[in-house]
């Protein structure tokens, strides 16, 4: 069981497990997740985790068939002064792992060692449950995005290119 699965019956979410084999030359994870899982590309959502330029950590919630934007992630952590930043950039691997305690393609936004801001794209509000990591590769969480929003304490905001 890893530390997603271990919040979300904590919390008493309305959640699925879904799991596949996972290919290791795949070259998405999170396009993988949806063609075995046989689900469409806008509900399956990855897991990305960006460096403010002052060093803060952030995550990023966008569809795997989406490119991060990211001019709006930094306008959307700047919003309220949440996290003042100008850019942002992807976080290094290494300190992915150690801030969140998932490898990457493995990473989810439940469960992490240090909870981080989550911005999740508004386009998860369009979908009655999406699916994210469940903290490995080859294991999805599928659970509506108002619950998921209000565990991680997260913003709906538009942040892809999409």
């Amino acid at each position: 069981m890893t530390p997603a699965i271990k919040i979300a019956k904590q919390r008493r979410l309305d959640y699925q497990l879904h799991e596949y084999t996972h290919d290791s030359s795949a070259a998405s994870f999170g396009l993988e997740a949806a063609e075995k899982l046989g689900v469409k590309a806008e509900q399956v959502f990855k897991t990305l985790v960006v460096e403010t330029d002052a060093g803060t950590l952030a995550v990023a919630l966008v569809p795997v068939d989406n490119t991060l934007n990211f001019k709006k992630m930094a306008k959307a952590l700047s919003v309220d002064k949440v996290l003042p930043c100008k850019k942002v950039q992807m976080a290094d691997p290494k300190k992915v792992a150690r801030s969140t305690g998932y490898v990457l393609g493995g990473v989810s936004p439940l469960g992490q060692k240090k909870r981080l801001i989550t911005i999740i794209d508004i386009s998860a509000k369009d979908q009655s449950t999406i699916y994210v990591s469940a903290g490995r590769r080859g294991l999805e969480i599928e659970l509506p995005p108002s619950q998921l929003a209000e565990t991680l304490s997260a913003r709906f905001e538009d942040i892809t290119d999409g």
